[in-house]
């Protein structure tokens, strides 16, 4: 296959990227290496593969129409975004004209230019602060609870219409509390690792009686190639490991991998945080064949592992 991925430098985009070359597709990764974290760090992640990169920003239209056109993509794997829920607070604007806007720039050219298999990284943070456990696509998910899921929700609603009129195959992976090496310096599991090391004091909300759905990027990816391997029509995907941890119990984990204690404040959560993630993932497994492997302990073991052996 010949497979564009966007945001290559990322978290997923590279591990993506990495996967579909050992398996001998042709790929591009595209990804505009911005400054919201180090752009050293990116460039490192993509070194391994830099002769399929493309330093590229999806809200450059005519850039995009330009690569697509030459590139002729059989598939699209759209990672690119601006994330993490709480940064989105008061930037709106910004996360409308990355995540929306340069989503359709893609959504267009791949019309265009003849690519009908797209497969879009979307959020558990759509569903919001849902009362339906565990979180299943069926939800209507329609009270995301900050602009950067709202932004998500957008473009699977892009995407529905996109298949309705032009028979585009869209499948929306709605991925849940992805962590692994190469993790953004923003990420939750990144963070809690590095401030431990440092004895920085770390951020805790509701003393850590809120579970997450932490889900390893190596799984992850795998319900990505499934994805991209599989036209579906329109889909909404759960990819989560569908076993919620406690966070302070996921905070003792990596106290115990380090070997000191966590410097804990523990204030209320904000109104952009629900209480728990939880995805329900037989559709993942109907559908995609989709088979999480990696417990949060072995996960957190091979962060650790790259954290040392990097920083």
């Amino acid at each position: 296959m010949k497979i564009l991925v966007t945001g290559c430098a990322g978290l997923i985009g590279s591990h993506l990227c990495e996967q579909l070359l050992a398996r001998g597709d042709e790929v591009v990764g595209i990804d505009n290496f911005n400054d919201y974290y180090p752009p050293e760090v990116k460039r490192r992640n993509v070194e391994s593969f830099r002769g399929h990169v493309r330093e590229l920003d999806i809200r450059d239209a005519a850039g995009i129409d330009r690569l697509i056109g030459e590139f002729k993509p059989t598939a699209i794997a759209h990672l690119a975004a601006m994330a993490n829920v709480r940064y989105s607070i008061g930037r709106a604007a910004l996360y409308h004209d990355v995540n929306v806007t340069g989503s359709i720039n893609l959504l267009e050219a791949a019309l265009k230019h003849g690519c009908h298999q797209f497969v879009f990284a979307s959020t558990s943070s759509a569903y919001g602060d849902t009362q339906t456990l565990p979180f299943i696509e069926t939800d209507p998910s329609n009270s995301p609870l900050a602009p950067y899921p709202a932004s998500k929700k957008a473009i699977e609603m892009f995407g529905h219409s996109y298949h309705n009129l032009h028979q585009m195959h869209f499948t929306a992976l709605r991925f849940f509390s992805v962590y692994g090496p190469r993790a953004r310096p923003d990420m939750m599991p990144f963070m809690v690792t590095d401030r431990i090391v440092r004895g920085q004091k770390i951020t805790l909300f509701n003393a850590g009686n809120m579970k997450r759905d932490w889900t390893y990027v190596d799984d992850i990816v795998a319900g990505v190639v499934a994805a991209l391997d599989k036209p579906c029509g329109y889909e909404i995907i759960n990819l989560g490991r569908g076993e919620p941890v406690l966070m302070s119990d996921f905070v003792t984990i990596i106290e115990q991998l380090v070997g000191r204690k966590a410097i804990l404040e523990t204030p209320p959560a904000p109104a952009s945080e629900p209480p728990v993630t939880f995805a329900d993932i037989s559709k993942a497994r109907k559908l995609l064949g989709y088979d999480p492997r990696t417990a949060v302990r072995q996960g957190l073991e091979k962060l650790w592992a790259w954290y040392r052996a990097t920083h």
